[in-house]
Parts: C-alpha cells; structure tokens; sequence
C-alpha cells in the first residue's frame, strides 16, 4: 500500500502529550490510522493468497540491528512500514485457501470490539482494575459451565457472582487451561486430613501417600501440552502414559483397564484420566462417558481437553458426539479454535464451584483472601478482558449461529472425505468424526502395492518423505496451505505414517476452493514425481 502522509516528528514532550492526552490533533491521527487499517484489513479479508512466496530467512527483519531506536517515530511512519514490510509476508488466516490449521476468519465485530478493549485497558486479576468486567467474566464462564454441566439455575444464581465459588477460568488457551486443570487434579489426589501439598510439595506428599510416583493417562493422541504440564508439576516424562488408540483414533478401552491395574500393583497414583473431545491430529473424540465411569469407579479426577470439539455442544445436530462430557471434572475448551474468537481465548470450566481452592493464592496488596479477585485461583496474574469477546460471540452468533457454522464445516469435510475415497492418487487415512481430515498422496509406481497392502518398510519411508515434501512445496508457494502431522499408535495403521491434515472451519471456504487445493497438489505431486528418489 501506499505509505500514509507522515507528519513532522514533534519535540518530544510535545509528541508525549499527543499520545497520552485527548486531543484534536490526538483525534486527527487516530482516526487517519483507523482509515487506513480499515483498508489494509479489507485488502486481506477473504483474500485467495495465504502469503508471499519469499522464505522466513530471506525477510529484510532479520536483517535489521539490535539496539532499541533511541528516537521515536511518528505513529504514521511506524504503521506505514509495518503494513509494508511485515504484513503482506504474515500469514492470511482468513484466506478461504488456509485449510490446514485451527486458526481461520473472525467476524467484523471483533475489530471494534478489540479497539474498545484495548482502550479501556482493564486487567482482570483483580476488582480494584475490572470492577464490572469481573463480573461479566463470571457470568459468560457461568454460560459456558451451563453449556457443558446443565446444572439447574439456582445453581448458577448460587454460585455464578459468588466470590467463594469459581466455575471456570479464562486462559490464554489450551495449554494453561490444561496445565490447570492437572494442577487441581494433583493437588485433590495427594491431599489428606494430616497432609497438604500446597505445603509439602509434590515429592514429599506422595512419600506420605505410600505412592512411588503419580502419573497421568490418556490416549497416545493427547495433546503435547500434557507433556508440559507433567513437567512443571514435577511428574517428568515418565508420568505421562499415552495409551494406543483404535481405528478410529480414540483410546482403548481395555488397554486402559490394563494400565489402570499395572498402575495399582506399582504403586503408582493416577493423578488424572484424560479424555480427548476432537484430537488435533484427526479430530477424533475419545468415548467419554466410558471414560467417566472408568475414572469415578476409582475416584481419579476426570479431565477432559475439549479445546477443539468442545463447541459441538452449541450443534443441535452433532453435541451427541461429546456425551459423557457433564461427567467431567474439568473440561478446557478453547474460544480462538471453534467459537471464532480471536487468539488469546481459552477457558477452563470445574465441574465443582469449590475444587479452585485447591491451588489458591493471596498477597497483601493483591488478590486478598475473601475477596472478589479473580487472580486468587488462576494460574496467569495480570490478564486482559478476554472474556469479553467470548461474552460477545454468544450474543451476536448465538447457539443458532455456531450451530451452523459447526454443522457445515463437518458437511463439507464429509464432502472431501467422499472425493478423497474415490481419488486415484490420493488415500483418505481414517473417516473424519468431525472437521479435520487426514489423508496423503500415493506416487503411481507405489498405487498398486498401498492397494493390496504388500507396501515394504522402505516402500513406507518414501511414501513418507513424498508427503513431507509435497506439503513443504505446497507451503512454500503461498497460494493455499495444508499441514502435515505424523500418526502413530493407532490400531490398523502403520507405526509412524505421515499424512495432509485439513481442518475445514473457515466458512469462507467452498467446495470449489477445495477442489481447487486437491487440483494444485496433484500438479505439484506430478511434477515431484519426476525427480523425487
């Protein structure tokens, strides 16, 4: 874009007085700003290209010097060059072409409402810096609590503004809530009359409990942030127990039941059971309330990570997929996948108003005890009014509005499953449960051997490595993008296949904008061919 009309850099008082103080001429270049971004904006929203094709290292940014710009710039001047040598190179998540990621396009009202939230600048951890938007917090987190538990509402009128009562938390997204939710799950298990791990720590507590070690156990397709949070709280990378899947990518039951008994005879104490509701690898949903059952008959805390497939429940047509889900203990979903917030909005819901005490905190000058703080019990202290844009969604798109978002993101991946059945050069790897589909391209010399399933190791490998490529080629042209991820530990596949992964969630994207992604990889699939050892 052409840069915008750069006025003189002022004395630096002078210019400090524009930026913080209300004024005509504060007015004047906020208001050439926003033109300008609003035509920046409109240029990219809904536009084809992902990105450019120059390569991340080639980008002038990584060129630039180190030391911090002893001058200031006018705002002008710094949004001109941001628009122009860092934005057309960003990645265009609203483009109908970008199908390989949980990321796609927001509607228009989150720009003034950012704009809004931005400018009022409120920090949540405490009442004396949110006041009201303390209580619109606890209220869109007692929405969503209703959405998932369905208790009665003389329940939320209990326990939704109530200072001692926490029936979720905003997060920055999947891996807090989920750090989060262990937190609480370890705590309740090592936790006695004589006993407190809060005090004692986590080795020390588990001495007293009789147990070796505590571990955590879903399916080999749970989420990378379980591993982190076994680290952080001490459990290492043996305390993560990753169970093979089915078919269809969902956890083994009776493997389960198997470690479950191993678990007793070592002595070892399960922390937590983990449900998956929508895998990121293929959107597959565990079998909840087996799961439920599984993990009440124990008394094990019962998580389920429902960052993806958590908003199904809004689908009138597809919400039975998760049941089981009310069964929870806590239940993390994430408002920047599927609620089409932007990035920055995740939650984590407790089945009991009370369970958040187990990891509270206070501070004299903070987040004092009794008090209406929502700091006390959350991991994250200084936090902005995320739940703002969650409270929106809710209202402007409502149950009627997600509902047919979600309903016609998974029709129109059971339309390329049916293409990608009947294709010659490509294998669809599994039916899709929900919006995420996996497949991968087949190079015709090995066509009839995947057929017949005489495929050798090497065979395997190259087929591989073929799809690494593809999508790296694919990517690196920045006209469409799909990921790529690696299967393993699921029942009927081999022990380490490397698929394309479509995630179809952007309305913006049609059937024709498919077609023409599938149309592309083979052209480039063909011409790999040629060359490719």
């Amino acid at each position: 874009m052409e840069p915008l009309y750069i006025q003189p850099l002022l004395e630096i008082r002078e210019y400090l007085r524009l930026a913080f103080e209300p004024s005509a001429d504060q007015q004047a270049v906020e208001e050439r700003l926003d033109r300008y971004i609003t035509e920046v904006i409109e240029g990219l929203y809904g536009a084809p290209r992902v990105t450019t094709d120059t390569a991340l290292e080639r980008l002038s940014l990584l060129r630039q010097e180190a030391a911090v710009p002893g001058s200031a710039v006018h705002p002008e001047a710094y949004m001109s060059r941001l628009v122009n040598e860092v934005v057309p190179h960003s990645i265009n998540t609203s483009s109908p072409n970008f199908i390989g990621h949980m990321t796609s396009a927001l509607p228009m009202f989150f720009r003034p409402l950012s704009r809004l939230l931005t400018a009022l600048n409120q920090n949540v951890v405490k009442v004396e810096t949110s006041k009201s938007f303390t209580a619109l917090e606890r209220q869109t987190l007692a929405f969503m609590h209703h959405q998932v538990y369905g208790c009665a509402e003389s329940f939320y009128a209990e326990h939704g503004q109530n200072p001692e009562s926490t029936l979720g938390m905003m997060t920055s997204g999947g891996t807090v809530s989920n750090l989060t939710a262990l937190w609480i799950a370890r705590n309740a298990a090592l936790l006695s009359p004589d006993d407190d791990v809060k005090r004692d720590g986590y080795a020390l507590a588990l001495h007293k409990n009789g147990y070796r070690r505590g571990v955590i156990i879903g399916s080999s397709l749970m989420h990378y942030s379980i591993d982190k949070a076994a680290d952080i709280l001490g459990l290492g990378s043996d305390g993560v127990i990753r169970i093979g899947c089915d078919s269809r990518g969902r956890i083994d039951l009776s493997k389960l039941a198997k470690e479950m008994a191993a678990c007793r005879e070592r002595g070892d104490r399960i922390l937590a059971i983990v449900g998956i509701a929508g895998t990121t690898e293929s959107g597959a949903i565990d079998p909840l309330q087996k799961l439920a059952e599984m993990a009440r008959a124990e008394r094990i805390h019962f998580h389920v990570d429902a960052a993806w497939g958590g908003p199904l429940l809004l689908s009138d047509v597809h919400a039975h997929k998760l049941r089981g889900i009310e069964w929870a203990d806590t239940v993390t979903i994430d408002g920047h996948k599927q609620m089409y917030l932007p990035m920055g909005t995740g939650l984590l819901l407790l089945k009991d108003p009370l369970a958040a005490a187990l990891i509270e905190k206070k501070a004299q000058y903070i987040i004092r005890g009794g008090s209406s703080d929502l700091g006390r019990r959350s991991l994250e202290g200084s936090r902005p009014a995320m739940s703002v844009f969650l409270h929106a969604g809710l209202h402007l798109l409502g149950r009627e509005g997600y509902g047919y978002l979600l309903d016609e993101g998974i029709r129109k991946t059971r339309w390329l499953a049916g293409l990608l059945a009947d294709h010659h050069a490509f294998e669809l790897i599994g039916e899709p449960e929900i919006n995420i589909l996996t497949y991968r391209y087949i190079p015709a010399p090995l066509r009839e051997a995947v057929r017949t399933g005489t495929l050798t190791p090497e065979e395997h490998n190259r087929i591989n490595r073929f799809n690494e490529r593809l999508q790296e080629l694919q990517g690196r042209q920045g006209e469409s993008f799909v990921s790529r991820t690696t299967l393993s530990g699921i029942e009927g596949l081999p022990e380490s296949i490397v698929v394309l992964r479509v995630i179809l969630a952007n309305p913006l994207t049609t059937e024709e904008h498919i077609k023409n992604i599938l149309d592309l990889q083979q052209t480039i699939a063909e011409e790999l061919e040629l060359s490719f050892g």
